[in-house]
C-alpha cells in the first residue's frame, strides 16, 4: 500500500478526536490544584499522562493533514500551508499569554492575593515587564500551563523539512530522532527560558513522541506490525502497565514507597516530564498499543451519543486547550476564594468542562456557517432533469 493510500485510510480515524477530546479535558482538571476529580486522570495510574497524548496525536494529525499535501501539490504548497497552522498556533498562544498574565496580576492586586503571581510564574511581569513579553513572544517565558501549547508551536514550526524528509526516509529520520533524544538526555540540552531555567517540556527530547506519531501515521505501524503480533509483547506490556501503576502509586503514598529499595524508588520518583525519561515514552507506547486493540478504528461505540462532546472537543483541540487554560486559572481561584470541599471541586470541574464543550459546538457551527454546502440553482435543477426525462422517454415510450 502506498502512502497516499496509508494516509486516505488514517485520515477517517475517529479514534484520534475522542483521545484527543480526552486529553484536552484531563489538562484541563489536572491544571486545578488540590482538584479530587484529577484523581480519574491517567497520570495518576502510570507514567505517561495527558500532554503525552496530546503531543503524539499532533504529530499523528500533522502527518496526515500535511504530507497528503505535500505529496499531491509538491513540498512548497505543503510547507507554506504548514506555516499557516504554525502562525495559527502562534497568535493564539500569544492571545492567550497577554490575556492570561494580565488577569492573574489584576486577580492579585484586585483580591490581595500576590501569592499567586508566583504560583503562575507571571511575577517577573511587575519586575521585567517589558522583557517578559519580549521574551514571551519569543516562546521563552513560562506562565505555568501554557508550556504544551508552547512546545507544539515549537515542534509545529521546524516539521515542514523533517516531514520532507520523512517521506522519503523514515526510518532515517526515526533514527535522527532518536539520536536527538539520547544527547539531548546525555548533554543536557535545553531551550533557555525568562527569567532563569529551561523550557519545562524540553523540545529536544519530546520531538520524538511527536514525530513517533508522525512515522506511526506515515505507515509506521505496518513495518511493525509482526513484532506487535508476538505473545510475548502483550505479556511485556501488562506487567509494565502494573509496574508503572505500582511506581506511581508509591510516588504519592510513602507508606508504599518505603517497600521498595531507594534504588529503585529513585529511579521513576519523581518523574521526569521535562526531559522525556524513557520509561515515560516506552509506557505511552505499551498504553497506546492496548488502548488502540479494545477500541478499534470501526468500533461501533464511536457513534454513541455520550462521545460526541468529547469527540467534538478533539476536533477543535486548539481552542478548547486555550479556553481550558484559562478555565482551570479561574476554577483554580474560585476554590481558593470559596469552599474546596468535594461538590465545589465537582462543579468547578464540571462547569469548566461543559464550557469547553460550548466553544467546541460554537467554532464547529461557525465554520459550517462560513463554509456552507452548495446549494444547485433551481434552473440547473431543471436542466438536470430534463435529459433524463428525455432519456426515460426515449427507451420506455413513457415516464415510470
Amino acid at each position: 500500500m502506498d502512502t497516499k493510500a496509508i494516509l486516505a485510510a488514517n485520515a477517517r480515524d475517529t479514534r484520534l478526536d475522542l483521545f484527543l477530546g480526552i486529553a484536552n479535558w484531563s489538562i484541563f482538571v489536572d491544571h486545578i490544584p488540590h482538584n479530587a476529580v484529577n484523581l480519574l486522570t491517567v497520570r495518576n495510574y502510570g507514567f505517561s499522562g495527558a500532554s503525552d497524548t496530546f503531543i503524539f496525536i499532533s504529530g499523528y494529525a500533522a502527518a496526515i493533514v500535511f504530507a497528503k499535501m505535500m505529496l499531491e501539490r509538491g513540498f512548497i504548497v505543503g510547507a507554506t500551508r504548514l506555516f499557516k497552522r504554525v502562525w495559527q498556533l502562534y497568535v493564539a498562544y500569544v492571545l492567550l499569554f497577554v490575556i492570561y498574565i494580565v488577569t492573574i496580576s489584576d486577580v492579585a492586586i484586585r483580591y490581595g492575593v500576590p501569592d499567586i503571581i508566583y504560583e503562575f510564574n507571571v511575577a517577573g511581569l511587575a519586575e521585567h515587564s517589558i522583557r517578559t513579553l519580549a521574551h514571551g513572544l519569543l516562546l521563552q517565558s513560562k506562565p505555568l500551563n501554557l508550556d504544551i501549547l508552547q512546545l507544539y508551536t515549537i515542534l509545529m514550526a521546524l516539521f515542514a523539512p523533517v516531514l520532507w524528509i520523512m517521506l522519503r526516509k523514515p526510518g532515517l529520520t526515526m533514527l535522527a530522532s532518536v539520536a536527538l533524544y539520547l544527547a539531548a538526555r546525555q548533554f543536557e540540552w535545553n531551550v533557555p527560558s525568562f527569567p532563569d531555567g529551561y523550557l519545562y517540556f524540553n523540545p529536544f527530547c519530546w520531538q520524538l513522541l511527536f514525530l513517533s506519531g508522525a512515522w506511526l501515521a506515515l505507515g509506521g505501524t505496518r513495518e511493525i506490525r509482526s513484532i506487535l503480533e508476538l505473545p510475548v509483547l502483550r505479556y511485556f506490556g501488562i506487567a509494565y502497565l502494573v509496574f508503572a501503576l505500582v511506581m506511581t502509586l508509591a510516588g504519592r503514598f510513602p507508606e508504599l514507597g518505603g517497600m521498595f529499595p531507594t534504588w529503585l524508588f529513585d529511579a521513576f520518583n519523581p518523574n521526569d516530564r521535562t526531559n522525556l525519561a524513557p520509561y515515560r515514552f516506552l509506557h505511552f507506547i505499551v498504553l497506546a498499543f492496548f488502548v488502540t486493540r479494545f477500541v478499534s478504528k470501526d468500533w461501533r461505540g464511536l457513534e454513541w451519543p455520550v462521545f460526541k462532546p468529547v469527540i467534538k472537543c478533539g476536533q477543535q483541540s486548539v481552542a478548547v486547550f486555550c479556553v481550558g487554560v484559562f478555565l482551570s486559572f479561574a476554577g483554580h481561584f474560585a476554590l481558593m476564594i470559596s469552599s474546596d470541599a468535594l461538590l465545589a471541586q465537582i462543579f468547578v470541574s464540571g462547569t469548566g468542562i461543559a464550557i469547553m464543550t460550548l466553544v467546541a459546538y460554537y467554532i464547529s457551527w461557525s465554520k459550517q456557517q462560513d463554509n456552507p454546502p452548495r446549494t444547485v440553482p433551481i434552473d440547473a435543477q431543471r436542466a438536470q432533469i430534463r435529459p433524463k426525462l428525455n432519456l426515460a422517454v426515449g427507451q420506455g415510450g413513457e415516464v415510470s
